[in-house]
């Protein structure tokens, strides 16, 4: 009994060793696994912090009572702070006043279970504010929403580069001004209020006058430098920038309201003008420009904003055909303005290869003798339907299309030819006065050319004179180079429809210049109108102080002669002497006796 007493008891021993043995083994091993679980865990815990910390969403802990309890450092530089001077803040503290009320909709939001996003401004230490984008969650503690936790995002590269791109897609990069996309939604805005309220609306097509010869002659930094200049200008009299725009090119556009009439919309343009009148300094070059408006008028009814843009634009191109430096309010029958160009272009180039223009002089007359002194050459087309057509009706078209330049050079070669062969008829010899275009002045060519058609026609340079127009002469320093090596092959120089452009002293007194030929909308009222009267005297009397003829052109009456005679103008052209005649009218002219009796003497003259 004792021997299994001792037996038992030993192997009772045994086995609680081993138990207690192998409890120990379990237990080392599952403390082994449990701090190295433990270190796993912190090691992720390292990185996520390191990830955190190297993250541009940075983190912060807000509290159920809204105070900051932790917040990362990456987020510190963006307000301009330190972590010890934001802990314990309420995080109103931290919001820009203009997302305070947006921050406490989302704070209590997210307490309440939801995960928000959206953008907001922080408050930087200096009082600026700080473009953010931010995403919430509850913040969990034991189960229990213990506040939130707020991801943070700085926007504000974000935001610029929406900014730029806006403001590429929106504004004109060079002007500052919105471009044509911009206004297109503005106008269509506008025009959408004027419906509610029953106001009206004008909208304004501009562009510059001759604007490619300023880039033809100083180069396009000078055209840029211009533009510059016009915006600012437009928006001196148009302070509400968001109405203007820049098109394209030397093209601008606008609109306003607070007008009932018409009338009272084309005052505002004519105000608009008159900014234009001072010159333009570029670059220590003095610059006189013009401008030509269409105008449209919109009352609720019959055009959206495209359409009435387009009316403004039509007006401006109708404006154009006939002349520039002005304004013109569109009509209804301006409608296939557009139609009818493209059609008289088309017909232009065939008529020049037809060979369908003429040439008719009108004679100029000395108005001191009577006696003939020589004739302006007049292109004409025979068109074969409609007859004789005026320049007046087909000359901008050929302007517009860069027909004018082969047109010219045509026009140049027939007078001299003409008139080399009216000599050789033994006929009197006169000059012979040609016009010259803007497009034809800037050829490089230009002085060879003449010189080689006077030239091929035998025709001694005495008996050509070049009729150039005063914006022409706006580039100075180009034109004195052309017109000097011009006036050194023998060609007189006479400055065409004087004061009606761009009439300065700086050009007359460098430039060589024979004559200059007074505009007929002066000459037409000189016996009743006394500012005409007195714009014609003032330029007779400068012309002859700086050694200059004067020509006076649309010379219609008795009355007109006797004035002239009196301020000793010294030659004219226009229906009193001759219309323009064709060239075997003019063979017959010169075969007789081919001066004019003029009756103006003192006695009638003062009389005047």
């Amino acid at each position: 009994m004792n021997h299994w007493n001792h037996a038992a008891a030993l192997t009772f021993a045994i086995c609680t060793g081993v138990v207690l043995i192998a409890w120990a083994v379990g237990y080392g091993l599952l403390r082994r696994e449990r701090l190295r679980a433990r270190a796993i865990a912190d090691a992720v815990q390292a990185d996520w912090m390191n990830l955190l910390e190297q993250s541009p969403i940075s983190l912060t802990i807000i509290n159920r009572s809204g105070i900051v309890e932790s917040i990362s450092r990456q987020l510190l530089p963006l307000l301009g702070t330190r972590a010890e001077q934001v802990f314990g803040l309420h995080f109103r503290e931290i919001m820009h006043t203009d997302s305070a009320g947006q921050a406490a909709d989302i704070f209590a939001r997210t307490l309440g279970g939801e995960h928000c996003s959206a953008d907001i401004k922080l408050l930087r230490a200096d009082g600026a504010a700080i473009e953010a984008h931010v995403e919430t969650s509850p913040y969990l503690r034991g189960g229990v929403v213990a506040g939130i936790a707020v991801f943070t995002q700085d926007n504000s590269d974000h935001k610029r580069s929406i900014e730029r791109i806006r403001y590429m897609a929106y504004y004109d990069d060079m002007t500052g001004l919105p471009n044509r996309r911009y206004f297109m939604n503005r106008l269509g805005e506008r025009l959408a209020a004027a419906a509610r309220t029953g106001s009206r609306t004008a909208v304004w097509y501009m562009d510059i006058d001759r604007f490619k010869l300023v880039n033809a002659s100083y180069g396009r930094d000078y055209g840029d430098m211009l533009l510059l200049q016009i915006a600012e200008r437009l928006t001196r009299w148009f302070p509400d920038t968001e109405n203007i725009a820049r098109a394209e090119g030397d093209e601008f556009i606008g609109l306003f309201a607070d007008f009932e009439h018409d009338d009272e919309a084309l005052v505002q343009i004519r105000g608009l003008m008159k900014q234009f009148e001072a010159p333009f300094e570029l670059g220590g070059v003095t610059l006189h420009v013009t401008i030509s408006v269409g105008l449209a008028t919109w009352d609720g009814e019959g055009a959206d904003a495209d359409a009435l843009l387009k009316r403004a634009d039509t007006a401006l191109h109708r404006l154009k055909e006939n002349g520039r430096n002005g304004c013109l309010l569109y009509d209804a029958s301006f409608e296939n303005t557009a139609l009818n160009k493209l059609t008289l272009q088309h017909e232009l180039m065939e008529a020049i290869g037809r060979q369908q223009f003429l040439l008719y002089y009108q004679p100029q007359y000395d108005l001191r003798s009577g006696a003939l002194v020589g004739f302006e050459a007049l292109v004409r087309w025979q068109h074969p339907e409609r007859g004789l057509v005026p320049p007046s009706q087909f000359i901008a078209a050929a302007e517009e299309s860069g027909l004018i330049v082969e047109l010219g050079d045509w026009v140049l070669l027939e007078a001299c030819r003409q008139n080399r062969a009216w000599q050789r008829a033994g006929l009197p010899a006169y000059p012979i006065a040609v016009n010259l275009s803007i497009r034809q002045f800037a050829q490089p060519n230009l002085v060879g050319r003449i010189a080689e058609i006077l030239d091929e026609t035998k025709l001694a340079p005495a008996y050509l004179k070049l009729e150039i127009t005063e914006s022409i002469a706006m580039d100075v320093e180009r034109a004195t180079t052309i017109l000097e090596s011009l006036s050194d092959l023998g060609v007189g120089i006479s400055v065409d429809d004087f004061g009606t452009g761009y009439s300065s002293f700086n050009y007359l007194k460098r430039l060589p210049i024979d004559y200059l030929k007074i505009d007929r909308s002066f000459v037409r009222d000189i016996h009743q109108d006394p500012n005409d009267r007195a714009i014609v005297a003032a330029i007779i009397a400068m012309a002859h102080n700086l050694q200059i003829g004067v020509i006076a052109e649309g010379v219609e009456t008795e009355a007109q002669v006797l004035f002239l005679q009196q301020h000793a103008c010294d030659e004219m052209q226009g229906y009193y002497g001759s219309p323009p005649l064709p060239a075997e009218e003019v063979g017959l002219l010169l075969q007789r006796g081919h001066g004019l009796t003029l009756s103006g003497n003192d006695d009638n003259a003062a009389a005047l």
